[in-house]
C-alpha cells in the first residue's frame, strides 16, 4: 500500500471549530499511526466567507494544538502550492474541468440567473435546493464555442448520469449507494474563475496524492458526487473516513453561542491545550483500554480508526473540566505556578506568597479561572452566618467555637513562628491540653480566619499565608461576631 498521507485542509474563515480540529487530530492521528504525512492545504476560493487574520488562527491553533504537519505553505514537500487561491493561478482547476468536457464528464452552462430561478426546487435534508434541468448539455460544440468567444458569462457543470447507481465505500459506514437520478449536476467552476470547494477538494486531494479523506458525516451526501469525480477521471478513490457529529448536553448541534465551540474559546476560558486535545479524541473515538488520560504520543500510538462510533458525540464541558483538573493535578508546580501566577495576581492585591497559595489551589481547581472563588477570602473575609460553626462531624457550635477561639487568642498572639509546622504544633498542644479532636478546634479557627466552608488549605495553612497581624485581626473579629450572635439569641 502507499504511503498514508492525510489533509487538514481548512477554510480561513474564523475560529477553528472544535469538530473541525477533531478533524484535524484525527488526520494527524491517522497519518502518524501508519508513519506516513500530515500535510496542512489552505482552502480559501469562497472569497465572500474570507476572514482577514484566520489563516494566522490556523497556523496557532495547530502549533498549540501539537499537530506538526509535515507539508504546508510553509513547507514544501514538492506538491505545492498549498494555498488554493495560487494554485489556481496555475491553471489547474480549469485545466482539470476542461478534461472532464472533454470526456463529457462537464458541460458549460450560459444560464442566466432568471432561468435559474424558474427551475423547480426539491426537499433535500430539510433545504430546498435547484435540481437543474442539463438544458445547456444540449448545446452544439458550435453554439458553445461561439458563447465563450462572445464573452458570455459560464459555470462548468459535473454530467452526472440520470439512470444508474453510484456506490462508494466508506471505513466506518461500509458501502453506500445513491439513485444517480437524486444527484444534482453541481458546478465544478464558478462564474468568477473559481473553482467550487467540492470539485477544488477532489483535484488536490488526488494530485497531492491524499490517500485518507477525515471529513464530518454532514459530507455523506455529497460523496457520490465525489465519487463520479474520481469515477470520471478514471481516479482511484482515496480512503473515506466520515466522522460522527458533535451536539452538545441537548444533543443539538454544538454551535458559536455555546461559548466553547471554538479551540480559541477554550483556551480563554482557563483549559490547557493537552487536556482539550485529549479530551476532543474521545469525541467520537474509543480506545481498547479503559483509561481516558493519553498524551498525544499515546494517543499516536493506540489511535485506531476503525474504533470511530458512527453515533453523535456529546460535548460534555463538565467532562472536559474534570479532565483538564487531572492534567492540572499532575503537573509540576514549576509549570502550573507560571501558569496560575497571572490569576492570582489578578484576584489578590496584598503581599501574599503567591507560590503557598498556589500549592493550596492546584489539587483544587478544574480550570484556571476557578482561583478566584478559592482565594478571594483572602483579600476580605465574606459575610457569613454564624451556623457555620455548628458541624456534626468535628461536633462544634458557635457556643464551643467562641469557646476555643477565646482561649486560643491569648496563645496565638504569643506565638513568634507563624509557619505552617509551628502554628499546627501549637493548636495540638491546645487540643491534647483540651481533651478533646482536632476538628473541634480547626473547625473554628478555619472558619474563623476565612469565613468560608470550603477553603483551599487547613487553618494553620490558611494563617500561615494571611501573616500573624491579619490572623489575629480575624479571629478578634470571629470572636466578636459570635458574642453578638450569642447576645442577640438570648
Amino acid at each position: 500500500m502507499s504511503k498514508v498521507r492525510t489533509r487538514y485542509a481548512p477554510s480561513p474563515t474564523g475560529k477553528m471549530h472544535v469538530g473541525n480540529l477533531r478533524s484535524a487530530l484525527y488526520e494527524f492521528l491517522i497519518a502518524k499511526h501508519a508513519g506516513g504525512d500530515f500535510m496542512l492545504r489552505i482552502e480559501d476560493t469562497d472569497q465572500e466567507r474570507f476572514v482577514e487574520g484566520a489563516t494566522e488562527i490556523i497556523y496557532r491553533t495547530l502549533q498549540e494544538a501539537g499537530l506538526a504537519h509535515d507539508e504546508g505553505p510553509d513547507k514544501d514537500g514538492g506538491f505545492g502550492p498549498y494555498v488554493q487561491s495560487e494554485r489556481m493561478k496555475s491553471g489547474i482547476y480549469m485545466k482539470y474541468a476542461k478534461e472532464l468536457v472533454e470526456r463529457g464528464e462537464a458541460y458549460y452552462c450560459f444560464c442566466d440567473k432568471e432561468r435559474l430561478e424558474s427551475l423547480k426546487t426539491e426537499i433535500v435534508e430539510g433545504k430546498e435546493i435547484m435540481m437543474y434541468d442539463k438544458h445547456c448539455l444540449s448545446l452544439s460544440k458550435e453554439e458553445v464555442e461561439a458563447n465563450l468567444a462572445a464573452g458570455k458569462p459560464f459555470v462548468i457543470r459535473q454530467n452526472i448520469p440520470t439512470e444508474g447507481i453510484t456506490t462508494f465505500h466508506d471505513e466506518l459506514y461500509g458501502d453506500i449507494s445513491v439513485e444517480n437520478a437524486e444527484l444534482d449536476d453541481m458546478i465544478l467552476i464558478k462564474s468568477d474563475g473559481y473553482p467550487t470547494y467540492n470539485f477544488a477538494n477532489v483535484v488536490d486531494d488526488h494530485t497531492m496524492n491524499i490517500t485518507h479523506v477525515v471529513r464530518g458525516n454532514e459530507y455523506l451526501s455529497s460523496a457520490p458526487k465525489y465519487q463520479r469525480l474520481y469515477d470520471a477521471f478514471g481516479w482511484e478513490s482515496p480512503v473515506y473516513i466520515h466522522l460522527p457529529l458533535i451536539t452538545d448536553e441537548n444533543h443539538k448541534k454544538l454551535s458559536k453561542r455555546s461559548g466553547h465551540a471554538s479551540f480559541e474559546d477554550l483556551l480563554e476560558q482557563g483549559f490547557l491545550s493537552e487536556a482539550v486535545v485529549n479530551y476532543i479524541a474521545l469525541l467520537g473515538w474509543s480506545p481498547e483500554e479503559n483509561r481516558e488520560i493519553f498524551t498525544l504520543e499515546e494517543l499516536i500510538e493506540k489511535f485506531d480508526y476503525h474504533r470511530i462510533s458512527k453515533s453523535p458525540a456529546v460535548f460534555d464541558i463538565v467532562k472536559l473540566k474534570w479532565m483538564n483538573g487531572e492534567y492540572l493535578k499532575a503537573m509540576e508546580f514549576d509549570q502550573f505556578y507560571q501558569l496560575a501566577e497571572p490569576y492570582l495576581t489578578k484576584c489578590l492585591t496584598k503581599d501574599y506568597d503567591l507560590k503557598k497559595i498556589a500549592a493550596m489551589v492546584k489539587t483544587r481547581i478544574e480550570i484556571f479561572p476557578d482561583i478566584a472563588e478559592h482565594v478571594d477570602f483572602f483579600e476580605v473575609v465574606p459575610e457569613y452566618d454564624c451556623a457555620m460553626y455548628k458541624h456534626k462531624k468535628m461536633k462544634t457550635t458557635p457556643e464551643s467555637s467562641l469557646e476555643v477561639l477565646r482561649e486560643l487568642l491569648p496563645i496565638l498572639e504569643a506565638q513568634e513562628d507563624y509557619s505552617n509546622d509551628a502554628l499546627y504544633e501549637a493548636l495540638c498542644k491546645y487540643v491534647a491540653d483540651k481533651g478533646c479532636k482536632n476538628g473541634y478546634v480547626m473547625w473554628p479557627v478555619r472558619t474563623a480566619v476565612s469565613g468560608k466552608q470550603m477553603t483551599p488549605g487547613g487553618a494553620t495553612e490558611l494563617m500561615e499565608v494571611l501573616g500573624k497581624e491579619e490572623s489575629l485581626a480575624r479571629i478578634q473579629a470571629a470572636i466578636t461576631k459570635l458574642e453578638t450572635d450569642k447576645e442577640s439569641s438570648l
